[in-house]
């Protein structure tokens, strides 16, 4: 498996989750989370309103009274993964009969129900709008009872909730602000697990970063599907912001100005954000970042396909045209920012030459990373009911592996800029080839590794870029950035 392959499995591959001990708290739980950030971030909310009902978290299945995996429907292999995970779950509570499994997240929201027909093992099946309800339905699994719900929210839905930080390194944490997508592509299922789009009051986003900046935490990730689309209005859906009173029209905070907010606030803590939709970044945003040194200079833009017959087909409300003049100003007004993109080979009805589009969008804009799959058709999609999933496997196996080699040349190329820089890096943890490097990244998100010296986890390091390969930066560190 090169490389990029590995960035691209590491998307959706489960994660076990640990935290601290609640002094008290007798019961078991055992939580692993599937797919995006957001899922992650949920699963630190879940263990926070489950340690309220006395429950600690645990890294041994085998000791769990309850075992939850929030799961990913955004690729049938990401489904297939849970599906494989919970067949070891039995394994373990055929060990321990007292042991219940919960099904938590996208996937629960999608099957719903039926996930009880499907999955002997499956106790309760809760969405990603329905944690608070937790307690109640462990309740009736206790009681011999299956539990189910999966109502999505109209709100921001847990705005107040503190989330217990998972496997934290203590140095960067996610923060969510809103909820929900409200572009309805044809290929996604996120709509229809998520719903539609709501944002959390910025007073308790500044509050949640507050908290951490006083756990001495130093960088914070922004999270939502589309943060682009973030709109304070005094709460209740986006598209009902023109329904709502002219004061509150009048004194809405967008995106801009909510990271605006964040890195004014908080200038020793550095701010990143995920994930924007091309449609929706304003140039507010860019200049926004320009004005802030701690805001760092890395954009995920997913556009998945470069031809303008295949993005009409996914309904993103965008051209090529669109994206490529984005893009431009993007580099105009900061030069020095790096690109990530979510690219789909074999999309229904692509032709070799919208193929060709694709890598030659890619050619003007030189990723510096990218996440690429072949399309996997995902049940209740608008694509799954009205479009035909025409594409041959190995052709779309053969276009996404020249996505993937052309996005290697790129992600080496774009390495190669960073090489003779000094740059400041945050040192996040150990290297995994060596015990002797640190590892952290920097504005540009590029992973940097260098030997340790005196320094430790947390510290702002200058560090001298003397080598690279296409995913990593090697250097040594020329002393403590003025940011500590």
């Amino acid at each position: 498996m090169d490389q990029i392959e590995k960035v691209i499995d590491e998307k959706i591959q489960g994660k076990p989750l640990l935290t601290e001990q609640k002094e008290g708290n007798a019961k078991k739980l055992f939580i692993e989370s599937y797919g995006c950030q957001m899922n992650m971030n949920d699963s630190e909310i879940v263990a926070a309103i489950l340690a309220e009902e006395g429950f600690n978290t645990t890294g041994n299945i085998e000791e769990a009274d309850l075992v939850l995996v929030n799961t990913c429907s955004i690729r049938e292999k990401a489904e297939q993964t849970v599906r494989n995970r919970l067949q070891k779950y039995n394994h373990a509570k055929k060990r321990n009969p007292k042991m219940k499994v919960g099904v938590l997240g996208c996937m629960a929201e999608r099957l719903k129900a039926k996930f009880l027909e499907e999955e002997k093992i499956v106790d309760l099946v809760v969405g990603p709008d329905a944690y608070r309800d937790l307690p109640n339905l462990v309740e009736e699994v206790e009681a011999g009872r299956d539990a189910v719900n999966v109502i999505l929210s109209k709100e921001e839905t847990y705005a107040d909730v503190s989330p217990v930080r998972l496997n934290s390194n203590g140095v960067s944490a996610f923060v969510s602000i809103t909820r929900g997508c409200d572009n309805m592509c044809t290929f996604c299922v996120v709509p229809f697990t998520r719903g539609r789009e709501r944002s959390r009051d910025p007073k308790s986003i500044i509050e949640e970063i507050r908290s951490m900046h006083d756990q001495n935490f130093k960088e914070i990730t922004l999270l939502g599907q589309n943060v682009d689309s973030y709109l304070w209005y005094g709460g209740g859906l986006k598209k009902d912001f023109k329904k709502a009173s002219e004061m509150a029209q009048a004194t809405a905070v967008d995106f801009a100005q909510l990271l605006d907010m964040c890195a004014t606030e908080f200038p020793k803590m550095r701010f990143r954000f995920s994930t924007s939709n091309p449609q929706d970044m304003t140039l507010d945003v860019i200049h926004v970042m320009a004005k802030h040194k701690n805001i760092c200079k890395y954009i995920h833009l997913p556009i998945q396909s470069g031809s303008n017959q295949m993005l009409k087909a996914m309904n993103r409300l965008h051209t090529r045209e669109e994206y490529l003049e984005l893009v431009e100003n993007i580099y105009k007004i900061i030069p020095e920012m790096n690109l990530s993109q979510d690219m789909i080979a074999g999309f229904c009805g692509e032709t070799e030459e919208d193929h060709k589009d694709t890598l030659d969008l890619m050619e003007k804009v030189k990723y510096s990373f990218g996440f690429m799959f072949a399309y996997s058709e995902r049940p209740g999609t608008l694509a799954a009911k009205k479009m035909e999933d025409d594409v041959p496997l190995e052709i779309k196996k053969r276009r996404l592996q020249e996505i993937i080699n052309l996005q290697q040349e790129h992600s080496l190329y774009r390495a190669k800029e960073h090489v003779g820089k000094i740059q400041e890096v945050l040192i996040e943890g150990t290297s995994k080839k060596s015990e002797n490097e640190w590892k952290g990244r920097n504005t540009q998100n590029t992973v940097v590794v260098f030997p340790k010296e005196n320094y430790k986890l947390g510290d702002f390091v200058n560090v001298r870029i003397d080598d690279c390969t296409s995913t990593t930066l090697k250097g040594t560190a020329v002393g403590h950035s003025d940011n500590n």
